[in-house]
């Protein structure tokens, strides 16, 4: 898995990116196939703007987020990407398997 850290008009500290790589990582456990993973971060005004574009096996997930703080910002991104992948690894799943057993040994 690639993970890509670029500013928007900002420069990306070390701490920052150190900080983006570690939270996303653990992104790369839940969802499956993982290709690359590119953060953008930016400053508009007061708020701080993180988002993330995931390449995994067929799919595009996008999540954005605004915050006072941009840990913050990486942290609710995080919260969102996780429920993203929630929801996709439950429409992939089986859910019929129970019944699809009981009439073929009925």
């Amino acid at each position: 898995m690639q993970i890509h850290v670029k500013g928007h008009q900002v420069e990306v500290t070390p701490a920052i990116r150190d900080y983006a790589i570690a939270k996303f990582e653990r992104i790369g456990r839940t969802l499956d196939h993982v290709n690359e993973l590119t953060i953008v971060i930016s400053v508009e005004k007061l708020l701080h703007k993180a988002e993330v574009t995931v390449l995994c096996a067929g799919r595009t997930l996008h999540a954005e987020t605004t915050s006072t703080d941009m840990y913050a910002a990486l942290d609710a991104l995080v919260d969102k990407l996780g429920a993203q992948g929630r929801k996709l690894k439950s429409k992939r799943a089986d859910h019929h398997a129970d019944e699809v057993r009981s009439a073929r040994y009925a």
